[in-house]
């Protein structure tokens, strides 16, 4: 029954034995490379929640929201509900939206390394224009270039991933792109921790700093190679295969040559990848490229990585003290990655969405609901045994979620599609993304202040009805050859009934 045994075993399992080649260090190398383009999405998600934080920051550009959080103790729950200053944050994902989308014609049309150079350069330009801020108004420009940096950024690279690596360990090197935004989220925090000691220009080093990502990106994908997948669907089949041959290290890729050349002529055909994409037989890839990402940001992740500092204030942390502990929720985000690198080709990804989930409902959301519940409140702060308790859970919530939907989140979506309308499909799976986490960025705070503790409640609402999708409605896409995607879908128990007969 629901959603799961229908693995590679049922699926196509004899084409992908026909697939030859072994992981040569050329792909490894391409792979590393692209994906500190994820780095950027991770250091803008970590050093927003602590320059948000800090006192002259806040004088500069939100008075009165620094006004405001020196009389904390009228209501620890809204020191910091201000729209403003959440428009700092969310501007730059509804600029990412915008630009995702704006990215799926280039990546078709171009190949993947444009996207990735573009975004690399938009960024480069957004760190500058934030750095030397003197107004609100360059403030938010530069946020909107840094959005436009990441909607390229994450349009493109996740496909790059997918479509460079062999087909067995698919899922593990396209975790390179989480491990890069779990790693930009760590450097963030630890660079907040010491900014924040700089008076009165902390804040201005660590969003310039956003520029050594940037330039790594902008620089890498000039030396990156297109994949074989882009050039054939460009016309450049000869090119395509040697390349092929040189990343799987051997001469033996007719069946995946072929399989790439049969969905690039059917991409060909296809004048309208957004058009085509709502039709019935692609409802299936349709719906887990709006629900997968839904639901990574409703697991309430990002307001703990935006806002960790002004959460851990919040909660009656003092400064360096909620500094530390947003740096060292990011180190155990970045080491949980690894868990489902090592893991992910061998379980499978149902599996570890499925107990991510389960661990990130009981771990964090309803035991942290509870404490902060019973012994937190107006004039109130946690006592230190409780802050640790509260520290240590959310950690193990960062944890689940490190080596379940954060990597799985784009992983999945990013291998789903057919040639035909990959590049579309990987804008509307960036823009869902961006848009959930926009309304999130923005509305947290207010949330904060209107449900107080509730808020865990709520997300973890969210965190339920999301396994349950997964149990029911994904098969398992372990060791499924890219391009023979479609066919696991017409042997799934509910998907079968949806698509049409040809």
């Amino acid at each position: 029954m629901a959603g799961g045994s229908f693995t590679a075993d049922t699926v196509t399992k004899e084409r992908a034995e026909q697939y030859k080649g072994r992981v040569t260090a050329y792909v490894i190398i391409a792979c590393i490379v692209a994906a500190t383009g994820g780095s950027l999405f991770g250091y803008d998600i970590g050093i927003s929640g602590g320059v948000t934080s800090m006192d002259d920051f806040l004088k500069d550009f939100f008075p009165s929201v620094y006004r405001h959080k020196m009389h904390a103790h009228e209501n620890n729950y809204c020191k910091y509900d201000n729209q403003g200053l959440a428009a700092f944050t969310s501007s730059l994902y509804i600029a990412g939206l915008i630009a995702s989308l704006m990215a799926s014609p280039v990546t078709r049309r171009h190949g993947r390394r444009a996207s990735i150079i573009g975004g690399g350069i938009s960024f480069l330009i957004g760190s500058a224009l934030n750095a030397s801020a003197v107004n609100l108004a360059m403030l938010i420009l530069g946020r909107v270039m840094l959005g436009v940096g990441i909607g390229f950024g994450n349009q493109a690279i996740p496909l790059y991933l997918s479509e460079m690596a062999p087909t067995h360990l698919r899922g593990g090197l396209n975790m390179m792109f989480q491990v890069a935004t779990t790693f930009g989220i760590f450097t963030a925090n630890m660079v907040n921790y010491g900014t924040q000691r700089i008076k009165p220009w902390g804040w201005r080093l660590s969003l310039g700093l956003a520029a050594v990502p940037a330039l790594l990106m902008t620089v890498g994908g000039i030396f990156l190679p297109e994949t074989p997948n882009s050039l054939i669907e460009r016309g450049s089949k000869e090119k395509g295969r040697k390349l092929l041959e040189k990343i799987r290290g051997t001469t033996e890729v007719d069946a995946e040559f072929q399989d790439m050349v049969d969905a690039s002529e059917l991409a060909n055909s296809i004048q309208n990848p957004f058009r085509n994409i709502i039709e019935r037989r692609n409802r299936p890839e349709l719906v887990m490229a709006i629900f997968m990402p839904t639901f990574q940001i409703l697991t309430g992740i990002n307001s703990i990585l935006f806002y960790a500092p002004v959460l851990f204030q919040s909660m009656g942390f003092a400064g360096d003290a909620s500094l530390y502990s947003s740096a060292l929720t990011g180190g155990v985000l970045a080491f949980s990655t690894f868990i489902s690198i090592a893991t992910v080709d061998r379980l499978g990804r149902r599996v570890l969405l499925i107990s991510g989930g389960i661990q990130m409902i009981t771990c964090q959301q309803i035991i942290v609901a509870i404490i902060l519940g019973i012994k937190f409140g107006e004039n109130q702060e946690l006592s230190k045994g409780f802050s640790i308790l509260v520290v240590f859970v959310i950690c193990l919530f960062v944890l689940a979620f490190g080596w379940s939907w954060g990597p799985l989140g784009w992983t999945i979506p990013s291998e789903i599609f057919p040639l035909e309308i990959r590049s579309a499909g990987q804008s509307i799976t960036v823009a869902v993304n961006l848009l959930f986490t926009f309304i999130i960025a923005q509305a947290f705070l207010a949330l904060l202040c209107s449900f107080k503790f509730g808020i865990f409640l709520f997300f973890a609402g969210w965190i339920t009805i999301m396994t349950i999708f997964v149990y029911v409605f994904l098969p398992e896409t372990k060791g499924i050859p890219i391009e023979e995607m479609t066919f696991m879908w017409r042997r799934h128990w509910f998907w079968k009934r949806i698509l049409p007969d040809n």
